[in-house]
């Protein structure tokens, strides 16, 4: 780490305080916009790699239109300088949404975007890496733009209820990026528990073979140049200030604390996402943590974590990475082992291969996928004499959470199902498990409210973290 964490505003920058007052000041919202028959959503792309070249996609397959970009990457100097692997197909999606949308404005700093073009959008797509989802959203939302922001909604917990609360001030349509949640057949199955199809529900086990990338080092990597046409200050952004290194970005930066959330924040805003909502669990009283290779720096290389839900006192048991894996410092790379997972008295055979998640009735369990419609009921004498309920949970057109979105905006819909109401919540429960992992073998005891761990003060600044130079939150947005 360097020890300096440099300002991120130089002369030609705005400080995020100075950008947020005046977009959100300086544009006014009409909630009750009519969307004529040719007229279409402006929206912003913020980030483009990865996840954003996918919401970019989305949101115009809604219907929607490009105007601006804004990516970490500038191409000029990078095609000039010419573009290393990893970083070639950051450069090709750029290079093909310039090309699909010439007359969009292209932007390294979304800061400058939402002044610029503030009253040219009426939305954005955030998707960048987690340590910058609240700030964008905060400012895109305060400045009357509706938002579709990638999971998890945020990086900290007062991220997320802060948003969940500005959504719901503001009026903006919202909705976060976990796709599946518009499948029909994941909101079939959550009328089924609802409905009472296992009776009584007593827990619920969730798991994923994540990580995939390097997690679990004490120490970053040896430093880097940074290759033109990177912008490294704003990619560091509000985090803390790390030296570049080809091992952190485009895509490792989920392995550590400072950027990303590890494999909860990547999967289980996804696999808990049907449980969660079927169920509805709300906040957890306690949460604990059994992990392997977690460091100050770095999620755990493995962890099994149990969530406590006051309501009928279900327990959530979330299982991700692989036991025996091990990090390899010298190839910067994890060394896989066996998928961790639940054990056979919870499967009774069943291939964990094939589902993701299960919940555990008085009447029996079901077995879940969010991809494929192939939940199944173990026993099968479990839907004996059950009446299947109507449906009660308004559909996604074409199953598409980015279409959901759209309709919203557009007043075709009430709105999306996974809009910051459900998604902040779900986010907030997500990262308790994060908490967890960072006091492993300590049963924590969460005070929803105060938002505090019982007897753990020292867990308050990833509650609620600080940020660096230039990217402090004005409290008139707050």
């Amino acid at each position: 780490m360097n020890p300096e964490n440099p300002k991120s505003s130089g002369p030609s920058r705005r400080s995020f305080a100075k950008a947020a007052v005046a977009s959100a000041f300086g544009f006014q919202f009409v909630p009750s916009h009519v969307w004529g028959a040719n007229e279409r959503v402006q929206f912003a792309g913020i980030g483009s790699g990865g996840k954003g070249q996918a919401d970019i996609a989305g949101s115009v397959r809604a219907g929607m239109h490009l105007t601006a970009l804004v990516d970490i990457v500038d191409i000029e100097k990078m095609s000039m300088a010419g573009a290393d692997g990893k970083m070639k197909p950051r450069l090709k999606s750029i290079e093909a949404a310039r090309g699909k949308f010439p007359e969009a404005k292209f932007y390294t700093d979304y800061r400058e975007m939402i002044d610029d073009m503030g009253d040219k959008i009426d939305a954005v797509t955030v998707s960048t890496p987690d340590h910058h989802h609240f700030h964008a959203s905060l400012l895109a939302m305060r400045a009357g733009k509706h938002v579709y922001c990638q999971k998890p909604l945020t990086r900290s917990i007062w991220e997320a209820r802060t948003l969940t609360r500005i959504a719901k001030e503001t009026g903006v349509k919202t909705q976060m990026g976990n796709q599946a949640h518009a499948n029909s057949h994941l909101r079939r199955v959550v009328e089924l528990v609802q409905g009472g199809i296992l009776g009584k529900v007593k827990e619920v086990h969730a798991w994923t073979n994540r990580p995939i990338w390097p997690q679990g080092f004490a120490a970053p990597p040896e430093k880097e140049a940074v290759p033109l046409g990177i912008d490294w200050e704003q990619w560091i952004g509000p985090g803390e200030w790390v030296d570049y290194s080809s091992k952190i970005a485009p895509f490792a930066w989920r392995g550590w604390w400072n950027y990303g959330t590890g494999a909860l924040g990547d999967m289980a805003c996804h696999i808990m996402d049907m449980p969660y909502w079927a169920l509805d669990l709300g906040s957890p009283t306690s949460i604990k943590a059994e992990e392997n290779g977690g460091t100050e720096l770095s999620p755990p290389i493995n962890s099994t974590i149990t969530y406590d839900f006051k309501k009928e006192g279900i327990k959530l048991v979330w299982y991700d990475g692989q036991i025996g894996a091990t990090f390899d410092r010298a190839d910067w790379k994890l060394i896989p082992g066996e998928f961790n997972r639940p054990g056979e008295k919870i499967l009774e055979g069943i291939d964990y291969k094939k589902y993701e998640s299960v919940i555990i009735g008085e009447k029996g369990k079901i077995f879940f996928d969010r991809f494929k419609d192939t939940w199944m009921v173990k026993p099968s004498s479990a839907l004996d004499g059950f009446e299947y309920p109507a449906e009660s949970i308004p559909r996604a057109p074409e199953d598409d959470n980015y279409k959901e979105w759209h309709a919203a905006i557009e007043g075709k819909v009430e709105r999306g199902q996974s809009d910051f109401s459900h998604a902040g919540p779900f986010t907030e429960t997500v990262l308790l498990g994060c908490l967890a992992q960072r006091r492993p073998g300590k049963k924590l005891s969460w005070n929803e409210k105060k938002m505090s761990v019982k007897g753990h003060p020292d867990l308050d600044s990833m509650i609620k973290p600080t940020y660096r130079d230039g990217w402090e939150v004005p409290q008139e947005l707050l």
